[in-house]
């Protein structure tokens, strides 16, 4: 007898798009299916190593979409404190995180700042995410291949999508020790980012410095997510999400979390995976516009988080991209002999936005709705 399937509905940048969803249960992944890929030969002066990461994170780009990195060269105490320091604020009272609800950043119109709890809906189809989050976006001043010296040498069509709001939100609302801890993480994940857009070059066919220049200034966001654990479903109510269903926008995502686990990625055959938490580790992610420029050679793996471990869980989510002002089309050689390509070029910061307005949707007409 065939195993039933379930339609699954998530939001995309071409509007409402299904997955047809196995009815077996939700299940471990095989290490062939997440796999663990060393990736020290990344930072390797010698090419053969460089390139035997390629071909690993090739693998897994066209079979997933979803991998583990070990050996990533950024060291725990600088992840453990970024956590503590994180937990230290969620834990706070509401009306003292209150001091850094959200705004718009002034360049992209992209959320920053601390969200509440159940502020967020990443799936309208599914219940809203039980989280609450603390998001900030790319700040020159902070990254230390610019520093503060050469700000003002940015040139103006690169700054004109930076973040630069006068009053330094949302880190002069927050605590001083949340910054302290928060930004030397983002700045050793930027360069982990740096490397990996060499590396995943490489995958491509392409010469690993091909988009060096695309990244001078890149769309790099970062969200720290607490989750308070979900409460056991009755037979009446639709389950609750930590985060809904849902794939990632840009180039790729690199993960950090906590022991608690709850991560869950749907398999290409449409089986829910635990992703489970691997001491050490990160998890990286093809996002939609990495889908999008390599004519769907590289996957952008829908996935959400549940959180039933019955304690709180954290996560720390780098969220990579090319610079803002920067525009791809689909890369020739991710397109064979005799196909075509499926996708025309759009701007990164175009991409960005149709992604934002995607998630506006018409619930009772079921379309994407116009914003």
């Amino acid at each position: 007898m065939a195993t039933q399937t379930t339609q699954l509905r998530i939001v995309s940048g071409n509007g409402i798009v299904t997955r047809d969803v196995l009815n077996t249960p939700l299940r471990d992944a095989e290490p062939s299916e997440l796999p663990i890929i060393d990736v020290s030969g990344i930072f390797s002066a010698t090419q053969a190593d460089r390139q035997a990461v390629a071909d690993q994170i090739r693998a897994a780009a066209t079979s997933t979409g979803f991998f583990y990195i070990a050996n990533h060269g950024i060291r725990a105490p600088v992840t453990d404190a970024a956590c503590s320091a994180s937990l230290d604020f969620f834990r706070q009272p509401a009306e003292l995180k209150e001091r850094a609800n959200t705004r718009h950043s002034r360049a992209n119109q992209f959320k920053v700042g601390w969200k509440p709890p159940q502020s967020q809906h990443i799936n309208p189809f599914e219940s809203v995410d039980r989280r609450e989050s603390f998001s900030w976006v790319y700040h020159a001043a902070h990254d230390p291949s610019v520093g503060m010296d050469s700000v003002a040498d940015i040139p103006p069509k690169v700054a004109a999508f930076l973040h630069a709001d006068a009053d330094g939100f949302p880190w002069t609302a927050a605590p001083p020790q949340l910054g302290a801890a928060l930004i030397p993480c983002w700045q050793a994940v930027l360069g982990l980012g740096r490397a990996l857009v060499r590396s995943m070059a490489l995958a491509l066919d392409l010469d690993e410095h091909a988009f060096d220049a695309k990244f001078t200034h890149p769309d790099a966001a970062m969200a720290v997510n607490y989750y308070r654990p979900l409460q056991p479903p009755t037979a009446e109510d639709v389950p609750d999400v930590s985060i809904g269903s849902h794939t990632d926008f840009q180039l790729f995502t690199i993960l950090w979390q906590d022991a608690a686990g709850g991560l869950q990625v749907l398999s290409r055959e449409g089986q829910w995976l635990r992703a489970a938490p691997v001491p050490g580790t990160f998890v990286v992610n093809f996002g939609d516009y990495m889908q999008r420029i390599t004519n769907d050679r590289f996957l952008s793996t829908v996935h959400r988080v549940q959180n039933r471990s019955g304690r709180e869980r954290l996560s720390m989510a780098f969220f990579f991209g090319f610079n803002l002002d920067e525009s791809c089309a689909v890369l020739d050689t991710c397109v064979a002999p005799g196909e075509e390509k499926r996708y025309d070029e759009v701007g990164c910061y175009e991409w960005m936005q149709r992604r934002l307005r995607a998630m506006q949707v018409d619930l009772g007409a079921g379309k994407v709705a116009a914003a």
